[in-house]
Parts: structure tokens; C-alpha cells; sequence
């Protein structure tokens, strides 16, 4: 079997601040409430008429990534898009990036696995190329969250979480010992309800939906047990990466940067300080751009590479955990 690895990064973020002293005019909340439970100081909206859309920034990031990997559109093999926010209903977000970069009709695949989609995301890449069925494979993370929020005081404990961006990556195929050493994924439907949205889905369609509507627990916005999924994802990140680093017979001491999807901060200091590692060997940027979903590890392992945390022959651990519930971890030695 071949090893994965990755050649190429890139992430896009919408110009458009929006800080907490902003959601405060929209709700009842201040910025010392949102940074003490989230750590979240702001985060990036799309803005109407600025032309961005989940695809077009997965787009935008996905052209970074390809130019750092020295390829062009026609070289990549496959494409595997993560999101929770596709731009319809369907088809998904992965054949509009593949138009829109003017590819071949190379294979898209759309991954629904919300805050852990990147991860598995890689996962499959990695198997395709593992297998020698395709060579480069890129893997992109994007959201549009502010489009689906409810920016009320009913909602805040969670509308004050999210933002929008994209991140991707180009894996390719490779002879030597570095790359993606292993993946690791899990899923625990038994929760789906603590963190969903509801509809409209094919159970609960437009019109049962304005005719139960006005009510209080609007089904057509996402909701979240913060505390509950709170508890479970410090468990399972624990879990998840201490099964990638036992796999492949390594110890925690090794690991030279952590990139955890970036739900809450206060759950990455957490896994920071079970783990002992220092503030060198984790990477946070959920200050600046809120919780994105399938697209907060691809942004934040393209920021850490950018700005030379990351180096050849490092131990580099990615690990997610949200909505399903679904978590997974990547290994990979740079």
C-alpha cells in the first residue's frame, strides 16, 4: 500500500468582523458572557452581496491549497467536500467546487458529518490513495453558518458560537514513511437530538413547519444541549486520541502539535491539560473565527503551517468531535 500525505494547504475566512459587542445589539449577551463560556472574542458572517457562499469560499481556499501543492484543477483525482451548510438542499457542495474550478468530471463526494466531517473527510481521501485508485484527492472543510442561525436572545447559546470559512487540503500519494499514519473514527447516534437541526428534512417538511410556527422552539434552527455535548466531547477527544497514538505505538510526549477542532475553548484547554502538553503543542484559533464546523481544522492546521509551528517530521494530531454524535482522530508525521 502507498501512504497519504499532505503538499498543500489553504483557508478563507469573509472579511466581515463580527464581534461580540455586535451579537450584543441582537441579543441579550456581552462579550465577558460569550469569551467565559466559549472563549470566542469574534468570529467571520458572510456578508450580503459580498459573493460568498459555502462553495465559492471552499473555492477560494481549495486555489491556495493547489497552488501551494504546485498542481492545477486537472490534476486532482477526487474531491471530497465536508459540510453541514451546503449552498441547496442538493446536490451537495462538491460537484459546485468541481464547475466552478473547471475540473474533469473527477468524483465528488459530499461528507455530512458536521464538526468531524474534515476529519473523515480525510479518512476517505486516505483510503483512496492507500489503495492506489486515485493520486491527489483534495479534501475541503467549508461552512456558511451565519446563513441558518437564529440571532435572538432564545438562541444565543448558539448562534454566538458559530462563524463561516473553509479550509482545504491536497493529499497525494507517497513512497516514504510521512503522511497520514492512521485515521480513526467513531459515532454515537444514541445522542443525535443534543445537537441537531431539525428542519425542514423530509420528516418534517416547509409546510408542517409554518403551520406549527409561531412557536418557541423553532425546528428550522439548529438547537444544543451546550453542556451535555460539553461532557461527551472531552471524553471522547481523550478516547480518540489516545487510540490514534496507541495504534501507532507512540506516547503523548511525542506529539509536537494538536490541532482539535475548535468547538469551545474551554474543552481544548481541557484536553490540553489531561494531555500536559504545553501551549507550543496546541493549536487554538477559535478566538478569532468562532466554532466553523467542518472547515475549524483545515483552518486552523493551515494557520499553524503558515506560521512554521508546523515542520517536517513532526507528530501532528487532528481531533474532532460534534453533532451525530461523531468523532474521529488523524495521525500523520509530517
Amino acid at each position: 500500500m502507498y501512504t497519504s500525505k499532505i503538499i498543500g494547504l489553504g483557508k478563507y475566512v469573509p472579511e466581515n468582523v463580527v464581534t461580540n459587542d455586535d451579537l450584543a445589539k441582537l441579543m441579550d449577551t456581552n462579550d465577558a458572557w460569550i469569551q467565559e463560556r466559549t472563549g470566542i472574542q469574534e468570529r467571520r458572517h458572510i456578508k450580503k452581496g459580498d459573493g460568498n457562499s459555502t462553495s465559492i469560499m471552499g473555492v477560494k481556499a481549495s486555489t491556495i491549497a493547489l497552488e501551494r501543492a504546485n498542481l492545477k484543477p486537472d490534476d486532482i483525482d477526487m474531491i471530497v467536500f465536508a459540510t453541514l451548510s451546503p449552498d441547496m438542499y442538493f446536490p451537495g457542495g462538491g460537484v459546485e467546487v468541481q464547475h466552478l474550478m473547471g475540473m474533469r468530471t473527477v468524483p465528488a463526494l459530499d461528507v455530512r458529518n458536521q464538526c468531524s466531517g474534515f476529519v473523515y473527510g480525510l479518512s476517505v481521501a486516505d483510503q483512496f490513495i492507500k489503495t492506489g485508485m486515485y493520486k491527489n484527492i483534495l479534501v475541503i472543510g467549508a461552512e456558511n453558518h451565519s446563513g441558518g442561525l437564529d440571532f435572538n436572545t432564545r438562541s444565543r447559546g448558539v448562534s454566538v458560537i458559530f462563524g463561516d470559512g473553509a479550509g482545504a487540503a491536497v493529499l497525494t500519494r507517497s513512497d516514504d514513511k510521512t503522511g497520514i499514519l492512521s485515521t480513526h473514527l467513531h459515532s454515537e447516534g444514541a445522542h443525535k437530538d443534543q445537537l441537531a437541526l431539525k428542519g425542514p428534512s423530509t420528516s418534517y417538511w416547509v409546510p408542517e413547519i409554518i403551520a406549527d410556527n409561531p412557536r418557541e422552539d423553532i425546528p428550522y434552527y439548529p438547537v444544543m444541549n451546550g453542556q451535555f455535548v460539553f461532557k461527551h466531547a472531552i471524553t471522547r477527544f481523550a478516547e480518540v486520541i489516545n487510540e490514534g497514538l496507541q495504534a501507532n505505538g507512540l506516547n503523548v510526549s511525542e506529539i509536537n502539535m494538536l490541532i482539535p477542532h475548535q468547538a469551545n475553548l474551554r474543552i481544548s484547554q481541557m484536553i490540553q491539560r489531561k494531555f500536559k502538553l504545553q501551549d507550543s503543542q496546541v493549536y487554538n484559533n477559535i478566538q478569532r473565527y468562532g466554532n466553523t464546523t467542518a472547515a475549524s481544522i483545515p483552518i486552523a492546521l493551515t494557520e499553524a503551517w503558515e506560521e512554521g509551528r508546523i515542520k517536517k517530521g513532526d507528530l501532528v494530531v487532528l481531533a474532532a468531535f460534534g453533532s451525530g454524535f461523531t468523532w474521529g482522530s488523524v495521525i500523520i508525521r509530517w
